[in-house]
């Protein structure tokens, strides 16, 4: 009426609409929250980011500290075979006998071995007792023989004879940011592979801007020390737990909430089910460009 009617000005009549729907009724200030919240969820969505709830949107403007997880986060989550070095064997034998184990397994260096044969037409052997043993390697029979393929620590656990000098250089293809898989044939270590998963384009730019909201940035990798600083060092990341094993991740985001920080666990929902339940805020980075955000419960 006061617009329409009277001719006022438009700002002078919504003043006047506001207050009198305030006075008479008080709810409406209570609809501004969830209004907000409705609005932020839909302009999310629309940027390809899927915010689960309103409870998940309100935490994230506590959250004081990102634990990220390296492979698939930071990392192209794609890597590829970069280093052979065969020992008792011919390459095209090494390849065959890592590759003919890791077929069975979804880890993402795996895949990267199997592709690598793949595109080389090497023929497998079939594999038996096949095993996987979580966060260090896999292990199965082939020609009455027991093979490992994993990391060190696996191989050493194993009793597996390995010439001592080969050390030095395992840590130098470690401190290139490389992941090394050992491959054992019947006690023997017969060779060594090293894997690089290259650094996303985009990882640079989205820590610069994390730090500048006053985030403590965490990565959180079930890879080595070395190759974990590595990669760290190179996207800006000063604080680092390596070697978690993935039923451990839970345990390390809960130690570090007890030191009253309010968690966001960032993955790609891979081997991290128990982290990301366990954090405040959970961003689930998809395969595509899709992002998921939702409270850790």
């Amino acid at each position: 009426i006061w617009y329409f009617v009277a001719g006022s000005t438009l700002l002078f009549a919504l003043t006047r609409l506001i207050s009198v729907l305030v006075i008479a009724c008080p709810c409406a200030l209570g609809l501004a929250t969830p209004t907000a919240v409705t609005v932020g969820i839909g302009r999310g969505a629309e940027l390809g980011i899927l915010i689960r709830n309103g409870e998940a949107l309100e935490l994230s403007e506590k959250v004081n500290t990102m634990v990220l997880d390296k492979t698939g986060t930071l990392t192209e989550g794609r890597p590829d075979v970069v280093d052979i070095l065969a020992l008792e064997v011919a390459e095209d034998e090494l390849l065959n006998i890592a590759a003919s184990l890791e077929k069975n397994s979804q880890h993402p260096v795996a895949e990267a071995i199997t592709r690598h044969v793949q595109q080389k037409n090497i023929t497998l052997h079939p594999v038996m007792n096949f095993d996987t043993i979580e966060g260090k390697g896999v292990k199965g029979q082939l020609n009455g023989k027991t093979v490992l393929v994993g990391s060190l620590q696996f191989i050493k656990e194993n009793n597996t004879q390995y010439p001592v000098d080969l050390e030095p250089r395992i840590s130098s293809i470690e401190e290139e940011g490389k992941s090394i898989t050992l491959v054992a044939n019947d006690g023997r270590l017969i060779g060594i592979i090293g894997v690089a998963d290259a650094i996303k384009p985009t990882t640079y730019k989205a820590t610069e801007e994390l730090k500048k909201l006053n985030l403590e940035l965490i990565m959180m990798t079930g890879d080595n020390k070395r190759t974990a600083n590595a990669v760290a060092n190179k996207v800006g990341i000063k604080r680092v737990l390596a070697e978690v094993l993935p039923q451990d991740k839970s345990a390390e985001v809960k130690r570090i909430q007890q030191q009253e920080r309010v968690v966001s666990f960032v993955g790609d929902g891979i081997n991290e089910a128990p982290a990301l339940a366990q954090a405040d805020v959970v961003i689930d980075i998809g395969r595509g460009k899709d992002i998921a955000i939702e409270s850790g419960d």
